[in-house]
């Protein structure tokens, strides 16, 4: 994947520079122009392979646990691999394992290690086994899998990330339920060969999990051989059906087989497996489904606007020379108001500058997702891709804010460079540490370290602060805009209006679009949240993402329109919450789906659901309330710019 300008040109100088400059920024541990984890590993026969433990992750409780939390066998010394800041935030732990396999050299029964539980160990594996935890394993950097065979199609085989702690269940013709545990894994390592040099490369990672009581004769020592499991007498472990069960006083023997099987996947579609995992043709028919509505719609609205106003533009430019000129009606009459600051106008300010910020940090991702540098296989990519951007974008944000505020003629610019770098981060930080403090007292690996915390505010503070004033400095020194028509003293009275044009309910039904035309998508996407699947659909998304800017901005336009139609000219904030009322709905939709499609049963998961899910219903807000306020105020420039006012 060496980089190149698109249709094979070479990139200029300046390009060459900013594009070094962003890959060093973005990505630390680039390897020659390889993005990190992309570069295809060559193994030889015997070389060996060894494998990493990953978190131990539950869909029911959302609080991910070290593998090493549970008394699994260790290798001698456990060391981390090296994470990034998008890892950490997410709560992998990537350690080495005591699993060592030969390329290409399959292995029978080998144990690893032999277990003896006593009360609390076998506490934490039944607590594990009751909330469903699966354990993840990676190897060559591609996570572990489990086959699963759907139960209404024969041929039709799903995969299921990570395999059971272990299951529970009842002996024949007994009523106690007892915990079992998974002790025997049946690895299959599957290769792509070179038939040129003999090399091959790992294009997937397979397990079959099985519960089996181990049986051995005499005293126990490292020597023995199993009577359960023997690769000299060719007895392999098929089933399940002595299991292991979790007691105190209990016996574990960990073992495992390694199969390779050749494939002719390439290297290059290796991940293919793990993408193709929902059913791409739901997706396919929502995504259409949505575009004609919303298309629908842009027609309808650019059809009303474009005849309504240009009847009454041309209308009111006639009018001049009739004797009519004094009976005006509509939007026309407010000229002398309309563009009057609104109250609150710093915190409009700040609002909008936040939204900017917001924009430019997806808009980006989007792109960098969409060309595949963000891909699965580099873990924790996307989250620190986002985070960095958002930092820097903060110089967006300081310009945008100030520029606004010296439009309401404001002096004091650093008051709102100061309001902008802190209100949004600031609320969001607090929620998080709260959330964080509650993961912290569950003992789980989500829980964000204090080095990465305050790396967090080193960003914060260090970067961003300083942008956002650099930002806003520029912002206030450029001239201020004008007004196309002037204000008058004293303020126009509003005539009384009618009950569908009540701020709450236009505000109300404007959010109702722009969640229409994303609420598809964000079902796929928290299901790849919350029911730890990946999401990789980047393109569709961007595509969501422009219809959901294009609705924001018609809907807001329509509304805007006809307010200031019946004479109401207080348009400013109720500009920011049409479209930033989806955010509403968006919350909503979250909670309906926490009910409907999640099984999370611990009071402390629930809280960091809906906690989680105000972060992002929040800066949802923010961003379609942005694009819905510079839409209008280009809209009603635009309009009053074009009409002659005495």
């Amino acid at each position: 994947m060496a980089v190149q300008g698109g249709g094979g040109r070479r990139l200029g100088p300046f390009a060459l520079h900013l594009w070094i400059f962003l890959s060093l920024l973005l990505f630390p541990h680039v390897r020659s122009f390889y993005l990190p984890g992309v570069a295809p590993q060559d193994f030889n026969k015997g070389d060996p392979l060894k494998v990493k433990v990953n978190k131990l992750t539950s869909t029911k409780t959302q609080l991910p646990y070290s593998y090493y939390s549970l008394p699994y066998c260790r290798p001698e010394t456990i060391v981390d691999s090296a994470e990034n800041l998008g890892e950490v935030l997410r709560g992998d732990r990537i350690e080495n394992s005591p699993y060592v396999f030969k390329m290409r050299e399959p292995q029978m029964c080998n144990v690893v290690c032999r277990v003896e539980l006593n009360a609390k160990t076998a506490k934490e594996f039944k607590e594990k086994i009751d909330d469903e935890y699966r354990v993840n394993m990676i190897l060559d950097n591609l996570p572990l899998i489990v086959p699963v065979r759907r139960p209404d199609q024969e041929l039709s085989t799903v995969y299921q990330h990570g395999f059971y702690v272990g299951l529970r269940g009842q002996y024949a013709g007994s009523k106690d339920e007892k915990h079992f545990i998974n002790n025997h894994l049946t690895f299959t390592v599957k290769f792509h060969k070179d038939p040129e040099t003999d090399s091959s490369r790992i294009v997937g990672f397979e397990v079959k999990p099985f519960s089996v009581k181990h049986d051995y004769e005499g005293k126990w020592n490292e020597n023995n051989r199993l009577l359960t499991c023997d690769p000299h007498a060719k007895r392999a472990v098929t089933n399940s059906d002595s299991p292991q069960e979790v007691e105190d006083k209990k016996e574990i023997i960990f073992t495992y087989d390694v199969e390779f099987q050749e494939s002719d996947v390439k290297w290059a579609s290796r991940w293919d497996t793990y993408l193709l995992m929902a059913d791409d043709q739901i997706h396919w028919f929502s995504i259409v489904n949505s575009l004609m509505i919303v298309l629908f719609l842009s027609g309808m609205v650019a059809m009303i606007m474009l005849r309504t106003l240009y009847r009454d533009i041309s209308k009111y430019n006639q009018l001049e020379t009739q004797e009519e000129a004094q009976e005006e009606t509509g939007w026309k009459l407010v000229h002398g108001d309309v563009f009057r600051p609104p109250t609150n106008s710093d915190l409009l300010c700040v609002y909008a500058g936040t939204g900017v910020q917001f924009f430019g940090m997806i808009l980006v991702t989007m792109i960098f997702a969409a060309l595949g540098f963000l891909s699965p296989s580099n873990r924790g990519g996307l989250m620190t891709a986002m985070l960095l951007l958002w930092v820097v974008m903060g110089l967006f944000a300081g310009y945008s804010a100030t520029r606004l505020y010296k439009m309401f003629k404001g002096t004091d610019w650093k008051k709102i460079a100061l309001k902008t770098a802190f209100m949004f981060p600031g609320t969001v930080f607090a929620i998080f540490f709260v959330l964080n403090a509650l993961i912290w007292g569950e003992k789980s690996s989500g829980a964000v370290p204090f080095g990465t915390m305050f790396a967090l505010v080193l960003l914060w503070f260090g970067i961003s602060v300083p942008l956002v004033f650099v930002g806003g400095y520029v912002g206030f020194k450029k001239p201020a805009i004008e007004d196309p028509v002037k204000t008058n003293k004293i303020p126009r009275q509003i005539p009384e209006q009618a009950w569908y044009m009540n701020p709450v309910f236009s505000i109300l039904i404007g959010g109702i679009l722009p969640f229409g035309a994303v609420f598809i998508e964000l079902f796929f996407i928290l299901t790849s949240i919350w029911l730890h699947q990946f999401y990789y659909i980047f393109g569709f998304l961007f595509i969501v993402f422009l219809i959901l800017l294009v609705t924001c901005a018609e809907i807001t336009i329509v509304l805007c329109y006809f307010q200031l139609c019946s004479e109401d000219y207080l348009w400013w904030w109720r500009s920011y919450l049409t479209s930033g009322s989806s955010a509403f709905y968006l919350f909503l939709y979250a909670a309906f789906y926490f009910f409907t499609k999640l099984e999370i049963t611990k009071p402390v998961s629930g809280v960091l659901y809906f906690g989680y899910m105000l972060i992002g219903s929040y800066a949802f807000f923010v961003l379609t309330g942005a694009v819905g306020f510079y839409a209008c105020l280009l809209f009603t420039r635009l309009i009053y710019s074009s009409v002659k006012i005495d």
